[in-house]
């Protein structure tokens, strides 16, 4: 049992993958689960990644990926449970279900050779390692990848759950960092959210996925070089900067979400927690209890926009997992390239080739018209 009453259950794919069911608290589910019984080749080879010696990124070629599903029919939903025409990805009806990729960008697979070292020849050896100079640097795409759904049900997202289904996701969300976080050879955890076409989403099912890296990430790399120039206080100087000013959109006990002082897109929102925590796993359980009703009325009021739905990346950043912890803090960047009912920002020139932003909507003008749009949200709905 996890927190919130929230039911643990694990389960095996028929090619060996790992999957998990989170039940919610006072589940109409019972606790035995159906096998998977189909026949499934064999899971792809670990992928491969590459350094660009020009800004020192690694970059994963994973080919497997070019096989994933597209826009299938809802009759055809990989991530509905599995029906005798239907062979999808989950074999029982469930409530919120973490399962790994069928084609990962990383993994599939981490293998101990040395301690808590991956193995295999190409495998990196640790953050000094794929920090070294040189060009052609490769090596083994080592870590994981996770698909959480959030929901049976063949369309929606994180906004449309209920408050209970919503902490229920959090919880595992909290349960898969701690997991993932002690793998050998990951450096780094990230929960997303990825919604709508606009944005690149190929299944309308509602879920997210869980990236566990082998290196620290290119933004993170940044944040840590920021903390070294700003101060190991940055964060908790961020939050009273931000709540002093009228950028803020809703606030609450623990957790305080603002449009940031340097928006870059046309709507962005970053929420906080009030307290120093390195990521999801280390929230308290009165802290993800008010997660859940707070991040449902943001996301209902950035809907509440227009009149039909705004594709977003909702990205959980959290500190790596061996670097930083003291300093980096857990938060949500939502971004989203709607500046318009009819209108998309698209990176171009200035944005994609060389990193130099433009914003089109003044940061204290979206944040006043995201105010209106949270207080619109019935309250009788969270």
């Amino acid at each position: 049992m996890l927190g919130a009453g929230v039911a643990k259950r694990t389960a095996r794919l028929a090619d060996g993958r790992e999957l998990f069911y989170y039940d919610d608290p006072g589940t109409i589910l019972g606790p035995d689960r159906a096998i998977d019984a189909r026949d499934l080749a064999p899971r792809p080879a670990t992928a491969t990644m590459r350094r660009d010696v020009l800004t020192g990124d690694w970059v994963s070629i994973a080919a497997a990926r070019q096989n994933r599903a597209f826009l299938p029919p809802a009759e055809l939903d990989p991530l509905a449970p599995q029906t005798p025409t239907n062979p999808s990805e989950i074999p029982s009806m469930y409530d919120v279900a973490v399962f790994e990729n069928k084609s990962p960008s990383f993994g599939p697979a981490l293998a101990v050779a040395h301690g808590d070292a991956p193995a295999g020849e190409h495998a990196p050896h640790g953050l000094d390692d794929l920090d070294a100079p040189g060009l052609g640097r490769t090596r083994t795409s080592v870590g994981r990848c996770e698909v959480v759904c959030f929901s049976p049900e063949h369309s929606g997202s994180f906004g449309s759950l209920t408050p209970t289904r919503a902490r229920t996701v959090i919880e595992a969300w909290a349960d898969r960092t701690a997991a993932l976080s002690a793998l050998p050879g990951v450096e780094q955890v990230f929960p997303f959210e990825n919604r709508g076409e606009a944005i690149g989403v190929t299944l309308p099912h509602p879920h997210g996925q869980i990236y566990a890296y082998p290196y620290i990430t290119p933004r993170t790399a940044t944040l840590l070089d920021s903390v070294q120039r700003e101060g190991s206080d940055l964060f908790a100087r961020i939050l009273d900067f931000e709540r002093a000013a009228d950028r803020v959109i809703l606030s609450g006990k623990h957790w305080t979400a603002f449009v940031p002082f340097a928006a870059r897109w046309p709507i962005e929102v970053h929420l906080l927690p009030h307290r120093h925590v390195a990521d999801l796993a280390e929230t308290t359980p009165a802290e993800r209890d008010e997660l859940a009703p707070l991040y449902l009325r943001l996301l209902r009021g950035i809907d509440a926009l227009y009149d039909s739905p705004t594709p977003y990346i909702a990205a959980w950043h959290q500190a790596p997992v061996h670097r930083g912890r003291d300093a980096v803090r857990l938060h949500l960047q939502l971004t989203s390239p709607r500046r318009a009912a009819d209108k998309l920002k698209f990176l171009a020139g200035s944005e994609a080739a060389m990193g130099a932003w433009i914003g089109d909507i003044p940061p204290e003008t979206s944040a006043a018209r995201l105010r209106e749009a949270v207080a619109s949200v019935p309250e009788e709905t969270l």
